[in-house]
């Protein structure tokens, strides 16, 4: 292989081909329901992320796993369309990850994911120079050994990590102990903390862990983050919902973007809310990237959702 260039993201993670299929009624258990057309596109948290970054003129480099069938077909040339270097760890005579995607008739998407022994990525798969020839790293927790490694030689090289963890896999203290943004589902820092309160268990995430920012994303209520001396919340945008799938990818995606803006973390994190919004306005994980200036006129037109949370910090 050539030798990695600079690029201003690294991505380390997940990636699958999704069909996805729209249901107008949702099926009970034991039930028959009936779809009129499906979707295959592709998706994946981190591969998700990292495209929605080079759409937005940073240069990325994708590191993964894939087989060698027509997902991975599917996965190169949504890379090549873009312009995003991916450094793909082939398995020979297997086929790469494919998840089923239902879509409720509000746009909330269930995901039933594949789980593949033979596509997990492995440390020693992984090469030193892919990970440190990057401005950011960006992670999930899914191959949780090889994110580790990552996330180590980053941070000996000073370069900041940040992860997209929505399951408490084994191993995962280690991994979070050498992150810097930590931003997880609503459900994952309650669980690793062992405290039903989210608040408190942000707040005890940073601390226990040093690092330099924990957020959680709230669907509807938007995102609530703590940086060791204030709780910000961003509301939700209010926009008319197709697909929820890639919501939280995409918002990595606008954290990132804002990180390497420097801007504010109050901008960040709206940025971050409007970018997500998009991308439910459409069908699929990708399907509702939009260009900078069409998420900057989101965030100077529409609306937000008034939630319980940003009343609570109003009063603080």
């Amino acid at each position: 292989m050539t030798a990695a260039a600079q690029v201003d993201v690294v991505g380390v993670g997940l990636n699958a081909t999704d069909t996805v299929i729209p249901l107008t009624t949702y099926p009970e258990r034991g039930s028959k329901v009936e779809y009129s057309e499906r979707s295959v596109m592709p998706g994946g948290q981190v591969a998700s992320t990292i495209v929605a970054c080079q759409t937005w003129g940073l240069r990325t480099r994708y590191v993964g796993k894939l087989g060698d069938d027509d997902g991975a077909r599917l996965h190169r040339e949504a890379f090549d369309r873009v312009g995003a270097e991916a450094r793909i760890v082939t398995v020979p005579e297997t086929a790469s990850l494919h998840n089923f995607i239902l879509v409720d008739a509000g746009g909330e998407r269930s995901v039933i994911c594949q789980r593949n022994e033979r596509m997990v990525l492995r440390p020693e798969e992984l090469r030193r120079e892919w990970i440190v020839t990057a401005r950011v790293l960006h992670l999930d927790g899914h191959d949780t050994a090889a994110a580790t490694q990552a996330a180590v030689w980053a941070r000996e090289a000073g370069i900041p990590v940040v992860a997209d963890l929505d399951d408490t896999y084994p191993g995962v203290e280690e991994l979070v102990a050498n992150v810097d943004y930590l931003i997880v589902n609503k459900d994952f820092s309650c669980r690793l903390m062992n405290d039903a309160n989210l608040e408190r268990a942000l707040r005890r995430m940073q601390a226990r862990y040093g690092c330099r920012l924990s957020a959680a994303t709230l669907g509807e209520d938007g995102v609530l983050a703590w940086d060791g001396k204030q709780l910000v919340h961003s509301a939700a945008y209010c926009v008319p919902v197709v697909d929820t799938t890639g919501a939280g990818d995409i918002f990595r995606a606008g954290f990132i973007y804002g990180l390497l803006q420097d801007w504010p973390l109050e901008r960040q994190l709206d940025f971050s809310c409007a970018a997500a919004a998009m991308n439910c306005m459409a069908a699929g994980a990708r399907g509702g990237i939009g260009p900078l200036a069409a998420i900057e006129e989101l965030m100077a037109t529409v609306s937000r959702y008034q939630t319980a949370w940003g009343i609570q910090l109003a009063k603080r």
